[in-house]
């Protein structure tokens, strides 16, 4: 195996890494303030909004990452109404088409994640908040949010695992993240294992620091929860 190349073009991936990174938590974090609202509509609400934001998140679960991607980027390109429209030097971008889609995408999961968390919240912490007389925007803020955030980490942890591996998916719309630095190494120098290798190790060390990251939050906020 031949390393040489592939410290010579350090650099590269570093560069790489970071636009990995960034598409991440930005779209971690638009993702989450986007998935707290919609999972308030899905659980609270009954009528046609939860049903608007079933099928928005039935949509984005029952399909690749790597379509929608597809068709954000390449396919509304084709009508002249949008490239004329306002969006259109946002909608051209492959940075914005590609944070849009895993944006979407993280949102449709964690809206899941944290609705089930709210569904299955014991009774006895809502009938305490009724008991004492609680508004019922004041006992969602204080009450339900914090207990059912807390209990999704283990499964939104996950979700940030599974998202930091779906960036991957931004070299095939020219974005040069880590993937797409070890593609560029591999048609110069056509050194395949040693090109993904380098970027396999990266992914695994970003993995173990999401994973430690949230082992960390679930001892600070989850386990002292369910000790009582």
């Amino acid at each position: 195996m031949n390393f040489d190349a592939i410290l010579e073009n350090l650099p590269l991936y570093v560069s790489g890494l970071g636009t990995t990174l960034e598409l991440l938590l930005l779209s971690l974090a638009c993702g989450l303030l986007l998935a707290v609202p919609l999972a308030l509509v899905r659980t609270v609400s009954r009528g046609w909004a939860s049903r608007v934001v079933w099928v928005y998140t039935y949509a984005f679960r029952g399909t690749p990452m790597l379509v929608q991607l597809f068709l954000c980027y390449y396919g509304l390109a084709q009508f002249e109404a949008v490239r004329e429209s306002w969006a259109w030097p946002w909608l051209s971008s492959a940075t914005f088409c590609a944070w849009l889609t895993f944006t979407l995408n993280t949102a449709a999961y964690t809206t899941e994640i944290i609705a089930g968390s709210i569904r299955a919240l014991p009774a006895g912490e809502i009938e305490a908040a009724k008991a004492l007389g609680m508004p019922r925007g004041l006992m969602l803020r204080r009450i339900v949010l914090p207990a059912a955030l807390r209990r999704a980490l283990p499964a939104y942890g996950n979700e940030a695992i599974f998202m930091l591996h779906g960036t991957s998916l931004a070299s095939v719309v020219t974005l040069l993240d880590l993937t797409g630095a070890a593609r560029q190494v591999y048609a110069q120098y056509y050194l395949p294992f040693e090109a993904f290798i380098m970027a396999g190790a990266f992914y695994f060390v970003l993995t173990l620091g999401l994973v430690g990251l949230f082992r960390w939050a679930e001892h600070r906020w989850l386990k002292p929860m369910m000790r009582r």
